[in-house]
């Protein structure tokens, strides 16, 4: 058996090819039976987030599995191959395990560290184990992921720091202010990153939000957003006393706010801080105005400093969660050595205790005399004489089926005990894969792309 991960991510292919692959939430049951359809596929989970689509596959073997995942995108998405080949990614075995690991602790995030992505790799998990799509080894492999990104962030610093302009900027305004609970935000402009920005500032407590613009119809949708008010820019200078934390990012050419303005509207609020931050490029806020008592005035290039600099703090951080991630991966790969041991030495406890019933069955026919107490003594007796000659085999067998020639030395165990014919019927070769399971057709629509069909989940 292998573990293969095929994909593609913001690394390997743009936005607008990314887009074609994305996996719809209501959808993904009906992708998963569809992908464990698929020929050679015994497990599988999808993980479709903005910035990637990933399949997780446990195949039977490793020739042509690539293709057979091609053909299920292909047909899911009614997108030809050639058009998406040359952006995907392809890992098997140790590299996808050691993938996966990364994926869930956040290394190969667009911003490493990120904690997001740990929350979409359970649900993903969740998803397909509910949609019974996972066996022994991704039931496993996925709970071992989510643990992993656990430990990445709570023993390591990874996450701590901010790595965007938004966040950096609120995490200054944290030294400035402690809290940002009761504090009114003035917001000039309406672009996407005074957005985002505001929105952090909101998750940690601001409780005013004023939006001006030039264009007063776009300072309402932005101001909507956050139940705040809009404002035109003449308003907003005229009542910046009113407010603890200024947001500019307008666009426009000359300074929204001068020196004199600030300085003027300090006067009325000598002892309280005004904490500034100008994004724009040019800058819409007089620099001159940082030399004002009690005005903290930042603009694009300290909040840049600040990211680079706990992105190197982060990077130096990920260098410990990938020895982390090496060490979970070498014990994955050591379950997984041991994991066929089970139903072979589960054949030979059936075996041993069907020779021990069907010895005393003889023994007890042609003793008829013996009362109840005696069997029981009898049966123990032979049981423990029993359970003593299998102990030391079993004990070697677990032992080697770790080691590098564990594959041989369980076939050998199996041939020595003659346990061919009974993991045979049980349905197991010592993997430790479940049986195969039927799922549902999936009917395609015009045009190729396979779409939900109405199916019935009971039973799975």
């Amino acid at each position: 058996m292998h573990i293969v991960a095929v994909g593609l991510n913001y690394r390997t292919a743009p936005v607008e090819v990314r887009e074609q692959f994305a996996f719809a939430e209501q959808d993904l049951p009906t992708a998963l039976h569809q992908l464990m359809r698929t020929k050679s596929v015994l497990e599988g989970v999808i993980v479709a987030t903005c910035n990637r689509t990933e399949i997780y596959v446990v195949v039977d073997r490793l020739n042509m599995c690539g293709y057979f995942l091609r053909n299920y995108m292909e047909q899911w998405f009614g997108v030809k191959s050639e058009q998406f080949t040359q952006h995907m990614y392809q890992y098997e075995d140790d590299q996808a395990i050691q993938h996966l690991f990364r994926v869930a602790c956040g290394l190969d995030s667009m911003v490493i560290g990120e904690t997001q992505i740990l929350g979409q790799v359970r649900s993903a998990f969740l998803t397909a184990q509910g949609e019974g799509a996972t066996g022994a080894w991704f039931n496993r492999l996925f709970k071992q992921a989510v643990t992993v990104g656990k430990r990445a962030h709570s023993e390591t610093s990874i996450g701590e720091s901010a790595v965007s302009v938004s966040y950096a900027a609120v995490e200054l305004g944290k030294r400035i202010f402690g809290s940002f609970t009761g504090k009114k935000v003035l917001i000039l402009g309406a672009g996407k990153m005074s957005e985002l920005t505001v929105k952090h500032l909101y998750s940690n407590g601001a409780e005013e939000v004023v939006v001006a613009n030039r264009t007063l119809a776009r300072a309402k949708e932005l101001a909507e957003k956050f139940s705040g008010r809009p404002l035109s820019l003449e308003e907003a200078a005229a009542r910046l006393r009113d407010y603890d934390i200024v947001i500019s990012s307008t666009g426009a050419e000359g300074y929204v706010l001068s020196s004199e303005d600030i300085a003027e509207s300090m006067k009325s609020r000598p002892s309280r801080p005004l904490f500034m931050i100008d994004i724009a490029v040019p800058r819409d806020i007089d620099p001159s105005a940082s030399a004002l008592p009690n005005v903290f005035l930042y603009d694009i290039d300290d909040l840049e400093g600040i990211v680079e600099s706990n992105m190197d703090m982060r990077r130096s951080e990920a260098v410990k969660i990938e020895a982390m991630i090496a060490e979970e991966g070498q014990q994955f790969q050591q379950w997984l050595k041991t994991l066929g041991v089970q139903p072979v030495i589960r054949a030979l406890q059936e075996k041993s205790n069907s020779i021990h019933e069907e010895t005393l069955e003889s023994l007890f026919n042609k003793l008829p005399e013996l009362d109840e107490h005696q069997r029981k003594i009898i049966r123990r007796l032979t049981k423990s004489i029993v359970n003593q000659m299998m102990h030391d085999p079993i004990n070697v067998i677990k032992e080697m089926s770790g080691g590098k020639e564990g594959t041989e030395a369980l076939g050998l165990f199996t041939k020595i005990f003659a346990l061919e014919d009974r993991l045979e019927a049980a349905g197991e070769g010592g993997s430790g894969q479940a049986k195969e399971r039927k799922f549902p057709e999936i009917q395609p629509e015009a045009g190729g792309a396979m779409k939900p069909a109405p199916f019935a989940p009971a039973g799975l």
